[in-house]
């Protein structure tokens, strides 16, 4: 499960799927641009999102 966490002021948020309950799998998604952006997703389907932010920037998680 990802554990994100804020470097800032180190608050940390476990994400699971709202529909399913299933612990989110870390992934990236390579954006039309070149770059990536770190993401979690639902085993089932359920669609993704992207890092939560605390204190104005995006917390970060292991992948």
């Amino acid at each position: 499960m990802p554990t994100y966490e804020c470097k800032k002021c180190g608050m940390s948020v476990n994400a699971t799927c709202g529909k399913c309950d299933a612990p989110l799998t870390d992934g990236n998604l390579a954006l039309d641009d070149g770059t990536s952006v770190q993401i979690s997703e639902c085993p089932n389907g359920h669609g993704k999102i992207k890092s939560p932010m605390c204190c104005g920037d995006d917390m970060s998680c292991s992948v």
